[in-house]
């Protein structure tokens, strides 16, 4: 078996969420005990940081990696979905998991695998902790992958349970209300565990006080808490902070919603420094800063190109693009700007209609579907969002939306490039922007 191969048993015999949707989730982590037992417990080798949240997670748990790297430790990182290479979603100190190991921890568990019919998220999970003990890894920053309850993620004990945010999203799977969402990504909470809650609302802070007086959990509400004063986006790739013990703090993530990440990673870090953990100013400061280069992050409102000026950021439903409308409107009322140019494609089971609600009305759009089978046809998209009164028109790749949009700017223009992750995907491939090693 070669990694190709190695890709293609993944791909065509494991459930796959972006492909099939909610028939890749499996309620009860059965499979993940077992799988976990088959390969030994590999994530009690190393201390673990457990991430949840409806938005957020990738940029807390990719800046969190990033200082904890430049603080010295070896760092795991594990995140969904992918980009480009499936490789992306396990990391070693920002490398990713080496082809080899892909196609010998396939080779050598295949047939314990196959007559448990896991999904593709169960496989992957025991994998990547495989790979962090493989590597001795000193510390792993892993993400949930959906919900956090019956997440296959959630069989760890971490050092510190993180959760961003709740908003609407998965509502199918998760519940159709902000509290019984939040009571499945309070499920990783863990006794005697602290807990950072990054965002709350009235309607979930008592959904996760009750869930850590319940297991006994230390809870500290990051909103509460605010530890950034004030912030200035200088560029579309620079944002400083004026933050407690972080005065002019610089951050490489210069979207609308850092500045709420930032305050959950700083609040965050001072519990792990409470915790045993040696972080000092300069390794938090290195973190914010380096975080895209260190840890491979992209997507999150990631410039592409200058002239015309062209971001794209993996926001994909309407809690995310509420911070992307906004800042999308600010940058084009700027004196001199152009025409605002969306390329826009969206998974077919997100809120479509309460999305196109909230995005700007003063652009030209160019509809579009990512090559996935969750995505939803441009040309329906298209038809909804003329009649929530936008205009454009319908193409079949991202490739080809991105293409026109490109071909009718000019050098004030702005191009977006969003909707989906799946949609960022497909631009950054054809793009032949791919990991290292």
């Amino acid at each position: 078996m070669d990694y190709g191969e190695a890709l293609d048993w993944l791909m065509t015999q494991t459930p796959l969420f972006q492909n099939t949707g909610s028939k890749a989730y499996k309620e009860g982590l059965e499979n993940t005990f077992l799988i976990d037992a088959h390969t030994g417990h590999p994530h009690r080798l190393y201390p673990t940081i457990h991430i949840a949240g409806t938005n957020g997670k990738g940029s807390v748990a990719h800046t969190l990696a990033a200082i904890l790297q430049a603080s010295g430790l070896r760092t795991g990182l594990y995140t969904s979905p992918h980009l480009v290479d499936f490789r992306e979603r396990i990391k070693v100190d920002g490398i990713p998991v080496s082809k080899d190991f892909v196609v010998k921890f396939i080779e050598n568990n295949r047939s314990f695998l196959e007559p448990l019919s896991p999904s593709f998220f169960e496989v992957t999970t025991a994998m990547a902790f495989s790979w962090f003990a493989d590597q001795k890894a000193d510390v792993a920053v892993i993400e949930t992958g959906l919900g956090g309850r019956l997440d296959c993620t959630n069989i760890i004990t971490p050092v510190l349970s993180i959760i961003t945010n709740i908003g609407y999203d998965h509502t199918q799977l998760l519940g159709d209300t902000l509290s019984k969402i939040a009571a499945e990504k309070a499920g990783i909470i863990k006794p005697h565990v602290p807990a950072v809650i990054g965002e709350h609302c009235e309607e979930t802070a008592g959904v996760f006080r009750e869930k850590a007086a319940q297991v006994g959990a230390p809870i500290v509400f990051a909103q509460d808490n605010c530890k950034i004063f004030s912030y200035k986006q200088i560029n579309p790739g620079l944002i400083v902070y004026e933050a407690s013990g972080y005065p002019g703090l610089k951050s490489s993530l210069a979207g609308r919603c850092q500045p709420n990440n930032a305050n959950t990673i700083l609040t965050a870090t001072d519990i792990l420094v409470r915790s045993g953990f040696t972080i000092t100013e300069r390794d938090v400061r290195k973190g914010f800063s380096d975080v895209c280069r260190m840890t491979g992050l992209a997507g999150r409102w990631q410039t592409l190109s200058e002239n015309p000026l062209t971001i794209c950021d993996t926001g994909h439903n309407s809690h995310g693009f509420r911070y992307i409308a906004r800042q999308l409107e600010e940058m084009s009322s700027a004196p001199g700007f152009g025409t605002l140019r969306i390329v826009l494609g969206m998974a077919g089971d997100k809120d479509i209609s309460n999305v196109l609600e909230i995005i700007p009305h003063n652009a030209v759009y160019y509809f579009t579907q990512a090559s996935v089978k969750r995505a939803a046809d441009s040309r329906e998209l298209r038809s909804k969002a003329m009649a929530a009164g936008l205009e454009g028109e319908a193409w079949p790749t991202v490739r080809e939306a991105y293409g026109k949009a490109l071909s009718d700017s000019s050098p004030n223009d702005l191009i977006f490039v969003g909707g989906s992750t799946f949609v960022v995907a497909d631009l950054l491939s054809s793009m032949k922007m791919t990991p290292s090693n």
